[in-house]
Formats: C-alpha cells, structure tokens, sequence
C-alpha cells in the first residue's frame, strides 16, 4: 500500500474550518512545517490544536496563530511566543494547559483505545480543582476556567482523572518513513511526534528520506505504519530553526 502524496497541499487538503489537529515536535525541533505552512496557504480557521508548544511568533505553528486561524491550544508550554500571550489575554485564545507528561500520556492514550486513565500529575492544584484560566474576557478577568476532574485514592494516594486525546488529524515530521508509513525520528523530535501521530484519525507524516518497504530495520521503527495515512518526502534540505541561539562571550585569555 502506497501512502506517499507528491505535495503538502494535497497531503493537507481535507483539513478544513473547525478541524482538530495533534502536531508533533519539542519546540522548534522536528516540526511539520512544510504542512504548517500548506494548512495556512489551504485557509483552514477555527482550529483546535493539541501540540507541545505553539511555535514562536515567525515559525512553526506561530504562522497559524498569526493569522487568526487557531481557536484553542491544548499545550503544555507556550513561554516562546509573544503573539500567545497577547491573544490569550484579551480572550482571542482558548488555552488548555497540560502538564507535559499528562499530555504525552493523553495522546498516546488516544491512539491506544484508552478513554481515560488516573495520574498523580496535578493533584492538589488547579488542574485537578479546577478554575484554571482557560479563556479571559478581554477585560482582566476568566471568561472559561477549567473544570473539577474526579480524584480517587489508590493505594494510600490521590490521583487524578483525565480523559485521552484523540484529533481529526495529526501532522508529524520524521527522519525517514517508507511508503507503507513506517516511521524512525531522530533524537528529541520523538519526544512527542509518534505520540501526536497516534492520536490522530487521519496522519500525515512528512518525511526527509523516503525509502522503499523492507529498507527499514524492523527493530529500528518509532512508529508502525499501521497509524499513517499519508507521507510526503520533503528532502534533507527543509528549513530547521533554532529556538534560541545564544553565544558565550569570548574572554581575553582565549583570543
């Protein structure tokens, strides 16, 4: 079964007004960005996005934010990204804040046919209490605050309940996939990508190297293709941005 799609747009084509999408990537590192940028050339609006991170203001899914299209983040780190913090405080923005393993643990959860599962991540704040801002009115006040989610006692301890995450779509960003949609990503890009890609019900994994079945060692795939619908080769040369770049000033005994 041949999954390849020759572009991003056709890869993205079907993700239209009011779509979830999971996105994969650890900050600016194995981002799908050749289909970010083909969600944004295609229109879509209204989106709810469930992804690590919101990119920063020029890159990444920053670009969709910029333009108005995402309606909610479901994140667990938006510290890089200026044009966020603007539209969540004046109330353009729905912001459901997850802790960070919560939120891997919910995608994966998705994919997996889990409908909920019990953590100790949150117990005692307002993740679990509720009354966490989720959206404000514009004016400095909570318009949308989170709900209380069930707590119960497990041997002697309290955990807290919270319900897996499954999208319309996924957009990931792979080192390598064959046309079947075995996936291998390289380093921190795993850290949320095969779980991004599992919770969604139609995948898109955009991919540097395409490879033909059987090239790929059994042992060495991150993600069977069994969870892809569509690859698209982008080629080694796709652009890759760094979050920060800082340099070490150079003392006079080391010049």
């Amino acid at each position: 079964m041949d999954k390849t799609v020759q572009t991003a747009a056709e890869a993205v084509a079907d993700i239209t007004d009011g779509s979830s999408v999971a996105v994969g990537g650890f900050g600016l590192c194995g981002i799908p960005s050749a289909l970010i940028q083909a969600v944004l050339d295609g229109g879509a609006s209204d989106l709810e996005v469930v992804s690590n991170n919101c990119g920063v203001d020029d890159w990444g899914l920053g670009l969709l934010l910029g333009a108005g299209r995402i309606r909610k983040m479901v994140s667990s780190y938006v510290g890089e990204n200026k044009e966020f913090e603007r539209q969540f405080l004046s109330g353009e923005l729905e912001l459901e804040l997850t802790p960070q393993g919560t939120l891997a643990e919910k995608l994966r959860a998705g994919g997996s046919g889990i409908a909920a599962f019990y953590t100790q991540s949150g117990v005692g704040t307002q993740v679990a209490d509720g009354g966490l801002p989720r959206r404000y009115d514009g004016a400095g006040g909570v318009a949308v605050a989170s709900p209380a989610k069930p707590v119960q006692a497990f041997g002697g301890r309290d955990y807290v309940l919270e319900e897996a995450i499954s999208t319309d779509f996924a957009l990931v960003h792979a080192a390598r996939g064959d046309r079947h949609g075995n996936l291998v990503f390289d380093l921190s890009a795993r850290n949320f990508s095969p779980l991004a890609a599992m919770a969604g019900r139609i995948t898109v994994a955009q991919v540097e190297e395409l490879v033909e079945p059987g090239e790929l060692d059994p042992d060495a795939v991150h993600l069977p293709g069994v969870y892809v619908h569509r690859v698209l080769e982008v080629g080694h040369g796709i652009t890759k941005r760094i979050e920060k770049r800082t340099v070490r000033t150079t003392t006079e005994s080391e010049r």
